[in-house]
């Protein structure tokens, strides 16, 4: 049972025809991965400006910051209050779990510095490695030292904010996974992503010109080499949110 809990999903994408369709939206893919009985669980759409109060934000128990096309070091006016919102919510020692972009804004919010990855776009299944300390903080969970996990970003943490802690890497990517105290984490990667989600952003990518079509085909072409671990994803993710690590 999740014992009455109140959680909170900061939408920072729009959703695509598709994906509501198919998913009910990117909130619908977080609530399939995170949420448990007797939970209540609502969104905010930040990228459209719809930002909890200050009396909503003291209701819930932790949030979600989802991905987004946006830059999370850009300064749309919407990400500018949503670091503010982030800051506040740090204050208020809320739960926090970040994803991609809102990993990376996160990071930013807490002092840290994001940018354009130096290896460029990150398509496809990863293996991440956690650090030793995250195998300990884990350890309950009884995970692998490795997970595989769906990547799909241009930018990344470049600069950790001070008393952030890396808990784990790839090969492409330094800060795969941080975590900020006890009650924030941020991941770079998709816990949530269906290969059926990533293989549909391949195609928006390739429409608009961010890939090449060669690319993507060369992305979808690889898809079935590796699986991501989504039910150890799920554990992990659903253990830190509900204070069970």
């Amino acid at each position: 049972m999740g014992g009455g809990k109140r959680f909170a999903v900061l939408l920072c994408a729009e959703d695509s025809e598709y994906v509501k369709k198919r998913y009910g939206g990117y909130y619908g893919v977080f609530v399939e991965m995170l949420a448990e009985e007797g939970e209540t669980w609502d969104v905010f759409r930040v990228a459209n400006g719809e930002f909890p109060d200050d009396e909503q934000v003291d209701r819930f128990d932790g949030f979600v910051i989802t991905g987004s096309c946006n830059d999370a070091h850009g300064n749309d006016a919407w990400i500018c209050r949503l670091v503010s919102l982030l800051k506040k919510l740090d204050s208020l020692n809320k739960k926090v779990l970040g994803i991609c972009f809102g990993h990376q804004v996160l990071s930013r919010a807490l002092g840290g510095k994001t940018g354009r990855a130096i290896t460029g776009w990150d398509i496809g299944v990863t293996t991440i490695h956690f650090s030793s300390s995250s195998s300990k903080l884990f350890s309950s969970l009884k995970i692998p030292t490795t997970l595989s996990i769906i990547e799909c970003h241009r930018d990344e943490v470049r600069e950790l904010p001070p008393k952030a802690e890396v808990i784990a890497w790839s090969e492409k990517t330094g800060v795969e996974m941080f975590r900020y105290g006890n009650h924030i984490m941020g991941i770079q990667g998709h816990p949530e992503y269906t290969k059926d989600i990533l293989v549909h952003l391949i195609d928006r990518l390739s429409q608009r010109d961010f890939i090449v079509d060669s690319y993507a085909d060369d992305l979808k072409a690889n898809m079935g080499k590796m699986e991501p671990d989504k039910d150890a994803w799920k554990k992990l993710c659903t253990s830190f949110l509900k204070g069970r690590l």
